[in-house]
C-alpha cells in the first residue's frame, strides 16, 4: 500500500468518508477515538467488524469523518466504508468481506410523510362521536 486509500459509505442519513493507511490500528472518528465517539460495545464492534473479519485490526490506521442520521447509522457507515477502502487495498479481501454482507449498501430509510396523515402512514384519531 502505497500512501492512504478512501471511500465512502453510507446508511440512513449518516455519510461516513473513510480514510485507511498502514499503522498500528488506531481508528479515529471526527478527531476522537471511535470508543470515547461511540460508548456503546455495539457500536465499537459495528466499526471494528471489517478488521476483525480480514483478521487486520491492528494493521491499519483509519480516519473517518461522518455527518448526519444517529449513531447506529453512522457505525453503520463507517463499517460500510472501512470495507469499500480494505476492498481497495488489496481485492483478496472481497469475498470474506462480501460473505460477511459488509459490501452491501443497506437501501432502507425513513418513509416520508404524507399529506393528511400524522406520519407516513399513522392516520390522525379518528372519532365517531
Amino acid at each position: 500500500m502505497e500512501k492512504q486509500k478512501n471511500a465512502v459509505g453510507r446508511r440512513k442519513e449518516a455519510v461516513a468518508r473513510v480514510y485507511l493507511s498502514k499503522g498500528t490500528g488506531n481508528i479515529t472518528v471526527n478527531d476522537k477515538d471511535y470508543k470515547a465517539y461511540f460508548p456503546i460495545m455495539y457500536l465499537q464492534n459495528q466499526v471494528e467488524l471489517p478488521f476483525k473479519t480480514i483478521e487486520g485490526l491492528t494493521s491499519f490506521d483509519a480516519v473517518i469523518n461522518v455527518q448526519g442520521g444517529g449513531p447506529k447509522g453512522q457505525a453503520e457507515a463507517i463499517k460500510m466504508g472501512i470495507a469499500r477502502t480494505l476492498c481497495e487495498v488489496n481485492p483478496e479481501y472481497r469475498p470474506a468481506l462480501k460473505k460477511e454482507g459488509l459490501m452491501t449498501r443497506d437501501p432502507r430509510s425513513v418513509e416520508r410523510k404524507k399529506f393528511g396523515k400524522r406520519k407516513a402512514r399513522r392516520s390522525f384519531q379518528f372519532s365517531k362521536r
